[in-house]
């Protein structure tokens, strides 16, 4: 359902994200929860196995001037190796709590692509598994942890495209 036709209210969340998917005609369905700032307390409120429950991790290159958002489907590894030989930008890290608010204007464990709305600049290059290409429903986090949306994935490929974020899909 979309913004209109949600009858629950939605108040977990930063204003910007339903104004934006409102915006664009992106439909979306929308469940509070406790907070769950791991994919682990997350697992608890699952409930559609319809959706591909998503992953998010920040990452910057060792000279700090670069930063990407990873997304993998929840249960996958990452190999952070194998993402900086493909970067060739030597090491990378996860990134400090005050460059996730400067680029992404998110808080730890509320990590998303829908921050991508705070990154004016376009800064953050996204990598996603290749695997959710296949997804029917991706749920993301409206930058808030005490709240989900399922997002018909190829609807949310359409606000990747708005959001003017360079992205591309990796094998994991």
């Amino acid at each position: 359902m979309n913004n209109s036709e949600n009858s629950t209210p939605l108040t977990i969340g930063q204003p910007e994200v339903y104004k934006i998917l409102g915006e664009l005609g992106i439909s979306f369905e929308y469940r509070e929860h406790p907070p769950v700032p791991t994919v682990e307390e997350a697992r608890k409120y699952w409930l559609d196995p319809e959706v591909t429950y998503c992953k998010n991790l920040f990452f910057r290159n060792h000279k700090g001037n670069r930063h990407y958002l990873v997304i993998l489907e929840y249960s996958r590894d990452f190999n952070i190796r194998e993402l900086e030989q493909q970067l060739k930008q030597g090491k990378i890290s996860f990134a400090s709590e005050q460059r996730l608010q400067k680029y992404l204007g998110l808080q730890p464990g509320s990590v998303s692509p829908l921050g991508l709305i705070n990154d004016r600049e376009h800064h953050v290059h996204v990598f996603f598994d290749k695997k959710l290409q296949q997804a029917q429903k991706l749920s993301f986090h409206p930058n808030d942890n005490r709240a989900s949306l399922m997002i018909p994935a190829a609807e949310f490929w359409k606000y990747m495209d708005w959001t003017g974020n360079t992205y591309e899909f990796i094998n994991t």
